[in-house]
């Protein structure tokens, strides 16, 4: 019965700042985290995924830059995220803020963790590295020094980066929707239970679809170009 207590949701909450007690709208804090990390963070992951331009001898040559529509796939992406990660701190701010400090439930340890993995993705991004690239607008094809960089010439730092932040982001979305489950078991609201049921066979048959069309080109490749003579695709020669 105490344990209880201590995980009821308030409805209202004084504010001394603001010298008066304020009702508290749980919906609003739900429908943002809902949008967020249920439908914004995959559709995400599904764009750079499934976006990426179909390869050519060249790759694309235009500076990574939002302004280069070429570069469109990894734009929402890269910014997509981080506004994702911008949003979300602000509702567990608030939540915190109307809930005066963290209740220890569930959902509550689930959302920071959600959070935390959202925000170490975000700084994973921008630890990535340099580009780089034999075609790409900043080299001279008479000198193969300016074509290096962390993504072209795979260094570690790469290798890293991709793997840490391709395989944590399958841990975010696992806490992000343990965080939602939990948080919609605490605080029902039909629409949306029944939006996180029906959301996973939409990205389901999206992604099912994409694969048969094969939309999911290799990101190297699409990148710097299909010939033999970049370092990542030499090394992936008989694969």
């Amino acid at each position: 019965m105490a344990d209880a207590q201590v995980h009821e949701i308030p409805t209202e909450v004084y504010l001394e700042w603001l010298g008066r007690t304020v009702d508290i709208h749980w919906n609003y804090h739900a429908i943002l985290m809902f949008c967020i990390w249920m439908v914004l963070v995959p559709l995400c992951i599904t764009i750079i995924r499934f976006g990426k331009p179909k390869p050519t001898l060249e790759g694309v040559r235009v500076k990574v830059s939002p302004l280069n529509k070429q570069w469109w796939w990894f734009t929402i992406h890269k910014y997509g995220l981080y506004f994702a990660v911008l949003m979300s701190l602000a509702g567990m701010f608030v939540a915190l803020i109307v809930s005066q400090g963290i209740s220890g439930s569930v959902h509550s340890i689930l959302g920071l963790l959600t959070i935390l993995m959202g925000c170490l993705q975000a700084i994973s991004g921008m630890l990535r590295g340099t580009h780089g690239g034999k075609y790409y607008y900043t080299a001279d094809l008479d000198d193969p020094e300016t074509w290096k960089g962390d993504h072209y010439s795979r260094t570690k730092r790469r290798r890293i980066f991709e793997a840490y932040h391709k395989t944590s982001g399958y841990f975010a979305m696992m806490f992000a929707i343990g965080a939602v489950g939990s948080g919609l078991m605490q605080y029902p609201m039909p629409m949306l239970a029944a939006l996180m049921f029906i959301l996973p066979f939409a990205f389901l048959a999206a992604w099912v679809y994409l694969h048969y069309k094969e939309r999911d080109y290799d990101g190297y490749r699409a990148v710097h170009g299909y010939g033999m003579e970049h370092p990542y695709n030499k090394e992936r020669e008989l694969l």
